[in-house]
């Protein structure tokens, strides 16, 4: 039987999701990027080797893995081939690379439009990785968006000085340096014959793969409090990098998912804007940031460090369908010798135990209901569930019992040998 399985973020991404997706790429046919694009960071250790994936899915480490890049992802296509570069060195097989003729590209001045948004914005920015990711997004949506298959039509240079010329009056506006338009046509020209071996129409693709009964492996990007429609907006991603955004970056349909896991660490870790009940800005806090490595795999920015969010948590299981948890960063927490655990808020004198639209605008002012567990322990590389102590035990239960959902793999290390399966 076919299988479809999505991997997806709970929190504000950077939660691990490359680590479980690589583990079951082992045993998938097929590994498939839907959403987002080089905003995204994937960290992956393979036998000591650290390898960031930010468009790639990394199952393609993975022997008799297939890769695909969706047409729900933007490309830069600069990006894309440092990373194909990089890939070659660790010696991985690239003709297993297919990407969406749908797909939509990033331009250079898709990234001078997203610093200078940021800028116009003044106090209220929303700490983008300035990658040009939103403005591609919004030239999607605004039909001037030019596509991977868009390059090998005799219309793509025409549209893309006209792009460009356009873009160039915007930034003079605004006392911005202007772009060289013949340099940028020039490098795209050379983009669309280096990219043309890995084109498809990966729609066609994948339905076809189902149909020969293969196995797929979606790999979320970013995670749900970032989803636009469903996240803290307007601190939010481009996409919608929940369940729904993986059906239309990829062309799968409803019936065709089997399986949808959420990946959460055992703490929580944010990076850029936005509301974050449980952080800890104080030496726990910074604790946590040194013991769990919390920097960005793609800007180096440190992350806001605190206490796992089991409300938010619950919504976001709710609002995925998750049928499965991956618990990261468990051998971090035995580390600090006391652990705390979100249940509950506390607004207005009322208590919420699930997330609501009440406590928009009013996170600063939410108390967080907190209950205490010891965790002390070391089980750094540990791979039987059995050999866990008790008080890593306990944690992992409370979290089940409050969300409903069981929790099916155990990150231990960071690398990916670092597992419990249950």
């Amino acid at each position: 039987m076919a299988e479809v399985t999505v991997v997806l973020g709970l929190n504000y991404g950077d939660e691990g999701k490359g680590k479980v997706s690589t583990f079951l790429a082992d045993k998938c046919d097929i590994a498939l990027r839907c959403t987002g694009g080089n905003n995204a960071g994937h960290t992956v250790i393979i036998n000591g080797n650290k390898i960031v994936f930010h468009l790639i899915p990394s199952g393609i480490v993975n022997n008799g893995t297939d890769a695909v890049i969706g047409n729900g992802v933007v490309i830069d296509p600069k990006v894309l081939f440092e990373e194909i570069d990089v890939l070659k060195k660790h010696n991985v097989d690239l003709s297993k690379l297919h990407i969406s003729t749908r797909a939509h590209l990033i331009f250079p001045y898709h990234i001078v439009e997203d610093n200078l948004q940021e800028k116009l914005k003044e106090d209220d920015k929303v700490g983008t990785t300035a990658r040009g990711i939103g403005p591609c997004y919004m030239d999607k949506a605004n039909r001037i968006g030019l596509r991977v298959i868009d390059m090998y039509s005799d219309s793509f240079e025409k549209k893309l000085r006209r792009n460009i010329k356009n873009k160039n009056k915007v930034f003079k506006l605004f006392d911005f340096d202007t772009l060289n338009e013949e340099e940028i046509v020039k490098d795209y020209l050379k983009y669309r014959d280096m990219m043309k071996p890995y084109v498809c129409d990966t729609v066609s693709y994948l339905h076809k793969a189902i149909e020969e009964n293969k196995r797929i492996v979606c790999e979320g990007a970013q995670a749900t409090g970032l989803d636009m429609d469903l996240g803290d907006y307007p601190m939010v991603t481009s996409s919608n990098p929940t369940i729904g955004g993986i059906q239309t970056g990829s062309g799968l349909g409803a019936k065709d998912i089997t399986n949808v896991y959420g990946v959460c660490k055992a703490y929580a870790s944010r990076v850029g804007e936005g509301p974050f009940i449980t952080e800890q800005v104080n030496e726990i806090g910074d604790k946590i940031r040194e013991l769990g490595h919390e920097y960005g795999a793609t800007t180096k920015r440190p992350r806001r460090c605190g206490w796992m969010d089991l409300v938010a948590l619950k919504y976001a299981v709710r609002v995925n369908g998750i049928t499965g948890l991956a618990l990261n960063h468990l051998d971090t927490i035995g580390k600090l010798g006391k652990t705390k655990l979100c249940v509950g808020y506390k607004l207005n004198n009322k208590i919420y135990d699930e997330y609501s639209d009440d406590i928009i605008g009013f996170e600063n002012e939410v108390e967080p209901i907190y209950e205490e567990f010891e965790t002390t322990f070391d089980i750094q590389g540990e791979t039987d569930y059995k050999k866990l102590p008790k008080e890593a035990k306990k944690y992992i239960e409370r979290i089940e019992k409050h969300l409903g959902v069981p929790i099916k793999f155990i990150g231990t290390g960071p690398d990916n040998e670092n597992i419990i399966i249950r």
